[in-house]
């Protein structure tokens, strides 16, 4: 209980405070407030969940296994710890998320307008774009002259720079081809933009038929290919070599790295 302690001076009859000789007067003042209960201790939790959890919530980019793996204790099983983690934080307001091969920590998507305080302009892609991303995505890796094949139409060389500059498609190598073109297919970002945990999620036939995106008489053998990213490159694929396309979009020599 607090306990507060005043000091009265007495006054002499004209009004002023008199010397130290004047007599003084205690003042005790109770406090009735109740003190706060103590808080309740947490329950234990394993190490590992807190040093992945500080591992990912310090790192500037998503982080994969093999990554999180040589940061933490040899003995923890990183797929398995992920997993739980996931799981605490699959009802918060941040929860843990799957990027590619990757993990990171993001905002509840339903909670993303928190954060939303500017005005959103939103640009469509071209018919063309549309289609040339949509090629790449199911068909990588795919050449240039392979998208036009497809598309049955030329496509301008602005199309691709387009998609080139969102981020969402990425040169993977060289065709091991005559003219040796170059390869494309897609990447992380793409499939944070599209909530996608891996390529492999995109819609099969039957779910592109239902949402309305192909028509319901479809030519005889008509399928839909099952789209992979798997980064390592083919047999019929070359690495690319530095300074191809002359964008940067090459890997770095050893020298720059």
């Amino acid at each position: 209980m607090e306990m507060q302690l005043r000091m009265a001076h007495k006054k002499t009859h004209k009004g002023k405070i008199s010397m130290p000789g004047a007599a003084k007067k205690l003042v005790v003042v109770q406090n009735n407030e109740p003190e706060p209960e103590a808080t309740v201790a947490p329950a234990t939790r394993p190490e590992e969940l807190r040093l992945l959890e500080a591992l990912l919530f310090a790192a500037g980019e998503p982080l994969d296994e093999a990554m999180l793996a040589r940061r933490l204790p040899s003995d923890v099983n990183v797929r398995a710890a992920l997993a739980q983690l996931r799981y605490e934080y699959a009802t918060r307001g941040v929860n843990l998320v799957k990027v590619g091969k990757k993990w990171t920590f993001r905002t509840a998507t339903d909670l993303s307008w928190l954060l939303t305080k500017q005005i959103v302009e939103t640009r469509k892609l071209s018919r063309a774009a549309t289609e040339t991303l949509a090629i790449v995505a199911y068909h990588q890796p795919v050449t240039r002259a392979e998208i036009e094949e497809i598309r049955g139409v030329v496509t301008a060389a602005g199309t691709l720079d387009v998609l080139l500059k969102t981020g969402w498609i990425r040169p993977r190598g060289r065709r091991k081809a005559p003219g040796r073109p170059i390869t494309y297919g897609t990447t992380e970002a793409f499939l944070s933009h599209f909530g996608l945990e891996e390529v492999g999620d995109l819609p099969g036939l039957e779910e592109l038929k239902s949402a309305g995106m192909l028509e319901a008489n479809l030519p005889p053998g008509f399928a839909v290919p099952l789209p992979s990213d798997v980064s390592t490159l083919r047999e019929d694929e070359d690495p690319l070599e530095p300074g191809d396309l002359d964008l940067g979009l090459a890997p770095p020599t050893q020298s720059e790295k």
